[in-house]
């Protein structure tokens, strides 16, 4: 099938599904450009933190357990920003269960560590791209405050 007859045909896919898998699982889950450079800052500004946190649920992007901290750095796509309010251009109904399970275990996670006492702070990677010394100074006023 052309790529016009499957846009056509409504799939939506200019690539095969062996394609489009290799493409997706190519997508780094940590240690993005984006965290780097959030963990480059935080760094400068002082602060001392761990990096994907794996002694509690969610794995924290940025935890400081001492303190009880964590914090989030959430992909627009693969957290579903929007998700419900926008017309979303997967038709594949793979891709839309696995961001809803996503959305989901977000909410999960939030809230069994605030059970278990953390703080926890999450930011979007368009709030990151958008005003990044704006989205920094509210992850340290976070990282900052006493509870």
């Amino acid at each position: 099938m052309t790529t016009l007859k499957k846009l056509r045909s409504g799939s939506g896919d200019i690539f095969s599904s062996r394609k489009r898998s290799q493409i997706m699982s190519s997508i780094k889950a940590k240690n993005t450009k984006l965290e780097k450079s959030v963990f480059r800052e935080l760094r400068k500004r002082g602060f001392r933190f761990a990096t994907h946190y794996s002694n509690i649920v969610g794995k924290p992007d940025i935890a400081i357990p001492s303190r009880k901290k964590a914090v989030f750095i959430d992909s627009d796509f693969w957290h579903g920003w929007r998700y419900s309010s926008r017309p979303f251009p997967l038709k594949n109904e793979f891709w839309h269960k696995k961001l809803l399970l996503n959305r989901k275990r977000d909410v999960f996670v939030t809230r069994k560590l605030r059970r278990l006492g953390w703080n926890v702070f999450r930011i979007w990677e368009h709030q990151l791209k958008k005003d990044k010394s704006k989205a920094l100074m509210r992850i340290e006023a976070f990282l900052k405050k006493r509870y």
